[in-house]
């Protein structure tokens, strides 16, 4: 019989402690309610989140017209597996494509997932079409990345933790430092079996390190010069987040919804979608290419039972027609400029923070103490008790990545919480 006492947080914890695989660390704060940037706890207290669930929640929390449309799908049709047709991935599919400038979309449930399906496009791509000999297709991949979790993926992780005693690897890619394209521009000029660059346009989980302005424009060119695939993981930083559509769009501010200037948008081959391509709302990943790309994978070469289902297509059309409808891309564009201003202008004065990076809403600190110190995870539980959740990551950075429909107002209060909360760590 199911106990009576409280389900307090001390409870949640303790069952998942008892039960549950050891396979994260998170901040002790047990969730129960969420409602656009706010988060409640079980005990009723309320919080501003400022990490939005890695990035996926960038439409807020249970956004209304999403939740309205998980609803009215969960009870007509959720799966069907791609056996058969249904009537909601076709308008999915326009949709999408459309919206992102692709000929073809194929659909996935994670972003992990998403990451597999390109490097299996990219290289049956450079077997099949570029004439790289069977079983040597290499792709290029940088230092410090983050793509996920899966067995391939951790292959080419430079994280000891997620890499070690998982072996043995899956070989074929070539590490190269992050931000450097003279790295770049030589390993494709000495090897001739390179298929693809899988780059993040911002290194998110490495503490949202952000690159030189023309990164990505040099990789396009040097990946059109030696006939690479360029394989862009928006996971994280697609989908408004950077004050942009796409990270690869770079700072142009027209007021399209897809925010692209010809003399700033960078297009890559693939394109990699997961985390708010459904408000936080359902599992989504997606990967878009044109057809001469993506018609290497024939039926029965890759798929997903779960993948274009009729709900998670339904909500992930929704939930990017909410960032059009809201303007959330422009928001987050003059929120990033606003947070990055006062968060200078407080370093100036600051012995606890070295700087503050980002673009858009997706910025991090770096706290002035070592990586393996426990300041920063002490400040976010700091924060956590003045009202404002966040995460540490690489040990001394904070991540700061709030839901995009954050009001001016909401923001200023958050800014306040965030510097009296430094300040009580100044050394």
């Amino acid at each position: 019989m199911e106990s009576t006492i409280a389900k307090n947080s001390e409870y949640h914890l303790a069952l998942e402690a008892q039960f549950g695989a050891h396979d994260y660390h998170p901040l002790p704060v047990v969730l129960a309610k969420g409602e656009g940037v706010y988060l409640w706890d079980v005990e009723g207290k309320q919080y501003f989140d400022f990490l939005s669930a890695y990035s996926a929640v960038n439409q807020g929390h249970c956004h209304p017209e999403i939740i309205k449309t998980i609803q009215e799908q969960a009870s007509t049709l959720t799966l069907t597996s791609r056996a058969f047709h249904n009537n909601k991935l076709g308008e999915y599919l326009k949709f999408t494509t459309q919206y992102f400038g692709f000929e073809s979309l194929l659909p996935m449930n994670t972003g992990a997932e998403g990451v597999e399906t390109a490097i299996k496009i990219t290289r049956k791509w450079g077997h099949t079409v570029k004439g790289i000999p069977e079983g040597q297709a290499q792709i290029v991949v940088c230092d410090n990345n983050f793509h996920g979790r899966t067995t391939t993926i951790i292959s080419f992780s430079s994280d000891a933790g997620s890499k070690n005693h998982f072996g043995p690897h899956t070989g074929g890619f070539i590490h190269i430092p992050y931000n450097d394209t003279e790295a770049l521009e030589k390993v494709l000029q000495q090897n001739p079996n390179i298929a693809g660059f899988l780059v993040e346009p911002i290194q998110g989980e490495a503490g949202v390190y952000t690159p030189d302005e023309d990164f990505i424009r040099k990789s396009r060119e040097l990946c059109s010069k030696h006939n690479v695939l360029l394989i862009a993981d928006e996971i994280q930083t697609g989908i408004g987040r950077t004050g942009a559509l796409l990270a690869v769009c770079g700072n142009c501010s027209c007021e399209a919804h897809c925010e692209r200037q010809k003399d700033t948008y960078i297009r890559p081959d693939l394109l990699i979608l997961g985390k708010a391509l459904s408000g936080g709302v359902y599992p989504v990943s997606t990967v878009l290419a044109d057809r001469q790309i993506m018609d290497v994978i024939q039926p029965g070469q890759h798929g997903s039972t779960f993948g274009g289902n009729p709900m998670g297509v339904s909500v992930a059309k929704t939930a990017l027609q909410v960032i059009v409808d809201e303007k959330l891309t422009q928001n987050a564009r003059h929120m990033g400029k606003i947070f990055r201003s006062e968060m200078n202008a407080f370093i100036k004065e600051s012995k606890i923070v070295k700087l503050v990076r980002g673009r858009g809403l997706l910025n991090a600190i770096l706290i002035n103490d070592k990586e393996e110190s426990k300041t920063a995870w002490n400040i976010c539980l700091r924060l956590r008790d003045n009202g404002l959740l966040a995460k540490p990551t690489h040990g001394n950075i904070i991540r700061f990545a709030p839901p995009l429909v954050i009001t001016e107002d909401q923001l200023h209060q958050c800014i306040q919480i965030i510097t009296s909360t430094l300040k009580e760590f100044e050394l």
